[in-house]
């Protein structure tokens, strides 16, 4: 434990020094949600929307930005650097293993999601006065799950990419893929049902993150034969237990 946390400490040093992640990764998420709040139209609600304005509806996405970038792209990167530079394989002669170091990425890496939901969710709340999640328990669930689901699949592509360059390239295009699905660049509520559907499939379950959010939200952006909550979480519980074998079976330490 002592090793630990002393390589948790190390990590968080590290991390901080990264300014790029910290800027996309943790402030990011609120500081898209504070400058969308400027325009006046995402403020207005709409026949379509009831009570709920855009604003509020967009906002599980904005949370997104930051949990898919820490996953996809800062964690994978990191790791192909150790690799690439030989500090994993040169580590496992020390009492300090490289599996240590990698659960102290991975504590890092949760902490700093937590971090930036809890910023955006203070600060939309405080700056915009949207409602922080309506269930707790529910969102918390949803966000842990789903956050597991997408590091599942960093974790794959850190297993297999032997270079920063490729890590960094991979994690692109998982990130502009999960955030097409998740809405980012097209709000599900006018996507087609299709795309809907396929979306309520892919990490981090944004429709279960809205859900749990708004049940008025959540009605606003499913399908009408859409997922339930638990089964959402089920899927990405599903997900997640799969892919971090999957990597498991295929990482290697240099």
């Amino acid at each position: 434990m002592r090793a630990l946390a002393k390589m948790v400490k190390i990590e968080t040093r590290l991390f901080l020094r990264d300014s790029a992640t910290v800027i996309f990764g943790v402030l990011f998420p609120a500081g898209l949600l504070l400058v969308l709040g400027t325009i006046p139209a995402l403020r207005e609600s709409t026949p379509e929307s009831g009570s709920l304005r855009s604003i509020d509806i967009w906002a599980p996405t904005a949370l997104v930005f930051g949990m898919v970038m820490i996953a996809v792209q800062h964690v994978p990167s990191v790791i192909a650097t150790y690799r690439a530079r030989g500090i994993l394989r040169r580590l496992s002669t020390t009492p300090a293993h490289p599996r240590t170091v990698l659960l102290a990425q991975m504590i890092v890496a949760f902490a700093s999601v937590v971090m930036s939901a809890a910023l955006m969710i203070l600060l939309g709340w405080a700056v915009l006065d949207i409602a922080p999640p309506e269930q707790p328990l529910q969102f918390i669930v949803a966000f842990i799950v789903g956050y597991a689901a997408l590091l599942g699949i960093g974790l794959i592509s850190a297993a297999v990419v032997r270079t920063t360059s490729a890590a960094n390239q991979i994690g692109t295009l998982l990130f502009v893929a999960l955030m097409f699905f998740g809405g980012a660049f097209l709000p599900r509520v006018i996507m087609p049902d299709v795309l809907r559907v396929v979306g309520e499939f892919i990490p981090p379950g944004l429709q279960a993150l809205t859900t749990a959010w708004s049940a008025e939200a959540g009605e606003l952006t499913a399908t009408a034969d859409g997922l339930s909550f638990w089964m959402q979480i089920a899927v990405m519980a599903v997900i997640a237990v799969t892919t971090s074998t999957i990597a498991a079976k295929l990482f290697r330490w240099e």
